[in-house]
């Protein structure tokens, strides 16, 4: 089985406004049911599962129903940081009978632009290979800075992989990572790839992303993906 687990647990305090940032809307309809439609519409998603903020559960369950996401099984609550949001789904899974083999796609509830494509392919990448990462090779130049107002320093770029999420494991592999990270002391990985890359001894694979699949974090994100959800392609194009 496929489980598409959303983390939403956060505040989205860096937004700056009244509504925590996966419940804004945009179309009128919230980020995160855009999301959600992202795994509702993908036939290899048997079931969604969304780490939520707390106080937001009953929101997020009637928008599920207004907007006719049937695949919504599970509704776990929010860690103070996204890794402990994480564990709290994955646990939350296989407290619900899920198994070691199932396939767990971590996705940000806000990167609602989704390609059905990605999906795929992280199924298909996960299964032959144990793990699939979402990620984009980094187009630009990078300096690197201790005080983030001056530089000596550029990084070559033809190795950076900019990662995205959907990021995917079967579900007894990240449950035991988690294991091995508490044993270890890591409690506050930014990401599950990160966290991997901490243990060491993993070998991810990587899954190309889209420049589409953005992260909203900014009022200016927010504008960018409305665009993006107006624009069309030219009939010229390839």
């Amino acid at each position: 089985m496929n489980y598409g687990l959303i983390i939403a647990g956060g505040s989205g305090n860096r937004m700056g406004q009244d509504i925590p940032k996966q419940f804004m809307h945009v179309d009128g309809c919230p980020i995160i049911i855009h999301t959600m439609k992202a795994f509702q519409n993908h036939p290899g998603i048997d079931g969604i599962a969304v780490v939520c903020l707390e106080g937001w559960e009953t929101v997020l369950q009637s928008y599920a129903n207004q907007f006719s996401i049937t695949k919504l099984k599970w509704i776990f609550p929010g860690g103070k940081s996204g890794m402990e949001s994480i564990h709290n789904g994955i646990y939350g899974l296989k407290d619900a009978g899920c198994q070691d083999e199932d396939l767990v796609l971590i996705h940000d509830a806000v990167r609602p632009l989704l390609p059905q494509d990605i999906i795929s392919s992280n199924i298909a990448v996960c299964k032959k290979y144990g793990y699939a990462i979402t990620g984009i090779k980094c187009r630009e130049a990078i300096l690197e800075s201790e005080d983030g107002f001056s530089t000596t320093t550029s990084i070559p770029r033809d190795r950076l992989i900019r990662t995205q999420t959907p990021q995917t494991f079967r579900l007894g592999n990240i449950i035991r990572a988690h294991e091995e990270a508490r044993e270890k002391g890591i409690t506050d990985s930014v990401a599950s790839c990160t966290l991997m890359a901490e243990l060491g001894g993993r070998e991810m694979h990587i899954v190309p992303g889209s420049e589409k699949n953005i992260k909203v974090t900014t009022v200016e994100d927010l504008e960018m993906i409305k665009a993006l959800m107006h624009v069309q392609k030219e009939s010229w194009l390839k």
